[in-house]
């Protein structure tokens, strides 16, 4: 593989897997939704902790995570689904956006519900951020395509739970969203040679929709996101 010919090629990384772990667990139960802080608090804390190649590898291990995790939560709701209905529902990982336009009404959003607690306007968000900001160096420490993948599932499942899950477009929803894109184009700006793009981000660049955003703490809407134009911008280089 071309990233591990870098790596044991080049300089070499001193990574700490003790540290890694303590990261994580701090990661973990110091912060999110039971946190009393706001979330853009927590993400400025949080990408401060993280701001090292182990955190850059603990950021990389949050992602991984919470998109392996929401995709067995979805397997078992359409798995609930078929045993309460009989209704058969495909659930591919590349490309969540059939799964939920034939069935949004009664899935549940996963991201909200983790089984690690890793919420996603805290941890999810702020390791997207790392990932972004040190994109670089990210195959000094691990393969960069199967993250790749991962950032784009989580993209997928935030993007697709606004058209159909219910899920609230705050300033923290819009956050997260604008930080994935923005990551993910710089991982791809990173890489010698990019894969594709997923058929969900296709999708949505061909669309010029713009989302009201809410003011998290009421109704009132103080600004849009146009989801197809920031990855038109991102992704189009």
């Amino acid at each position: 593989m071309r990233w591990l010919r870098r790596l044991l090629g080049g300089r070499r990384v001193q990574l700490d897997p003790g540290r890694q772990q303590a990261l994580l667990r701090d990661v973990q139960h110091r912060y999110g939704v039971h946190a009393q802080i706001r979330f853009t608090e927590q993400v400025d804390a949080l990408t401060t902790t993280l701001d090292s190649d182990d955190g850059l590898v603990v950021a990389a291990q949050i992602v991984g995570q919470v998109a392996d995790e929401a995709h067995v939560d979805l397997q078992s709701q359409a798995q609930e689904i078929h045993r309460r209905t009989g209704r058969r529902l495909l659930v591919h990982r590349r490309n969540y956006r059939p799964l939920w336009r034939e069935a949004g009404p009664a899935l549940r959003w996963p991201l909200f519900a983790l089984p690690s607690g890793f919420y996603p306007y805290a941890q999810v968000a702020a390791a997207v951020a790392v990932l972004g900001s040190r994109a670089p160096r990210l195959d000094r420490v691990t393969d960069p395509n199967p993250l790749l993948t991962r950032v784009f599932e989580v993209l997928d499942l935030t993007t697709a739970g606004w058209e159909y899950g219910r899920v609230r477009v705050d300033t923290d929803a819009a956050a997260l969203a604008d930080r994935l894109i923005t990551t993910a184009g710089k991982v791809l700006a990173a890489m010698d040679d990019p894969p594709r793009l997923p058929p969900s981000v296709r999708e949505l660049m061909r669309r010029n929709n713009t989302f009201d955003v809410h003011d998290p703490a009421g109704p009132r809407v103080v600004g849009g996101i146009n989801l197809g134009a920031k990855m038109r911008e991102n992704f189009l280089v």
